[in-house]
């Protein structure tokens, strides 16, 4: 009966910012450290988390995830395997797939995508069949796997449907998860699949409180198996508000590069940002619900960006933009932590090594956050978890309340 956290009338219809209900395992966020996976932070994972150039491969951060361990090279290499081996797409999915609209967002048509492999669902089958509570887990893992193994098939399809790029190679059996998926949406450059896997492993999991994660904690606290959980999870990542803010951060950085024109200065870009500012309130990519610094996925993408992209422009906007739009939120007491997030810098880098097609970012975020949104969900199974189910009040219930409280 320890009170942990108390609520405000301001959280109750702010968002519930600050307000601490929800257990994540898998991950947490400190306002001054960043995203620790585990316990450890990004730049630790980074380092000991198993790789096979010099980022970590996805495999390796979904280890750690379900486990709690760091992975060896074998650990790694062996879940890599398995997740291959379930990596086929059922013929009624890709059916499906191939049945949609161009014009469908991709981030629609794969969560459509997703529904579709819940008749594979292990979990689904096993309540229908009389499973006991303690051994939910174990069918709610077969499902994690299942699922994190198809998204990048999945996601291939999508693109080559979306934007007619040819047939869908093979999955290669020797590769990892991001090298696979690279090749199936057409990249065959090595320092591309280097910065999706930097990419899925900083974007895999971010405590349990966001749009992502809570809607997948929600949707299967009823005990909906982890397709239908996941696949909710999209639809939220769909949002501006959340896993679209890196297309709508890059579009900005375009605009401003399209205003400075050959004027590169921090007073070209101060200019633009303060015209921004005359017809909005806020600017994408500055700022967090959590952060209180810069955001530590933001300075592990400049720190790829440094040493491995040379005289892009775009960058170098996106860069400049780190320094110039916080210090104008500031001035103009726009934002009280205007400090970068990961989001005003994923598409730029993407851009640099040809990935142009905005509205497919957020797939790219779907597929990495599926990694921590899947492992979280067999651990919800794991520590038998109940329903989620809040209660709720009415304004009139509100108002009443701070009438009794003023009298």
């Amino acid at each position: 009966n320890k009170v942990i956290s108390q609520v405000t009338i301001q959280q109750l219809v702010g968002g519930m910012r600050g307000v601490t209900g929800v257990l994540s395992e898998t991950s947490g966020v400190d306002p001054y450290e960043g995203v620790k996976f585990r316990g450890m932070p990004i730049k630790e994972c980074l380092v000991r988390l198993p790789s096979v150039k010099k980022e970590p491969i996805p495999e390796s951060m979904f280890y750690l995830l379900l486990t709690g361990e760091v992975p060896s090279l074998q650990q790694a290499e062996e879940l890599r395997t398995e997740l291959v081996s379930r990596s086929s797409v059922p013929f009624h999915t890709l059916g499906l797939l191939n049945s949609l609209p161009n014009d469908m967002h991709p981030s629609t048509q794969l969560s459509i995508g997703i529904t579709s492999l819940q008749s594979e669902s292990k979990f689904y089958r096993a309540l229908n069949e009389g499973a006991k509570k303690p051994d939910y887990w174990e069918y709610a893992l077969e499902d994690a796997l299942n699922l994190v193994a198809k998204l990048p098939m999945l996601s291939g399809i999508i693109y080559r449907n979306k934007y007619y790029k040819g047939n869908l190679p093979q999955i290669d059996q020797n590769l990892d998860l991001s090298a696979n998926f690279a090749r199936l949406i057409g990249w065959e450059d090595i320092n591309f699949w280097e910065l999706l896997r930097l990419y899925f492993t900083i974007h895999s999991d971010h405590e349990g409180g966001n749009v992502s994660a809570h809607t997948t904690h929600l949707v299967g606290s009823a005990l909906s198996d982890p397709y239908l959980s996941y696949a909710s999870a999209v639809n939220g990542l769909a949002g501006p508000l959340h896993g679209l803010a890196s297309q709508e951060c890059f579009k900005l950085v375009l605009q401003a590069s399209d205003y400075m024109g050959n004027d590169l200065s921090s007073h070209a870009l101060e200019r633009f940002i303060k015209k921004i500012l005359e017809t909005r309130e806020v600017i994408p990519g500055f700022g967090h619900a959590v952060l209180r610094v810069t955001d530590p996925r933001f300075l592990c993408l400049v720190e790829f960006s440094d040493k491995n992209v040379q005289e892009d422009r775009l960058c170098r906007v996106a860069q400049m933009m780190s320094e110039v739009v916080p210090k104008v939120l500031q001035e103009q007491k726009k934002c009280k932590d205007p400090h970068p997030n990961v989001d005003s810098y994923t598409g730029a880098l993407l851009a640099h090594y040809g990935l142009k097609e905005l509205d497919y970012f957020t797939v790219l975020f779907a597929i990495a956050r599926a990694i921590g949104c899947m492992s979280s969900y067999v651990w919800d199974k794991a520590l038998m978890l109940p329903i989620e189910r809040p209660d709720s009040l009415s304004i009139q219930e509100i108002e009443n309340f701070v009438n009794k409280s003023n009298l």
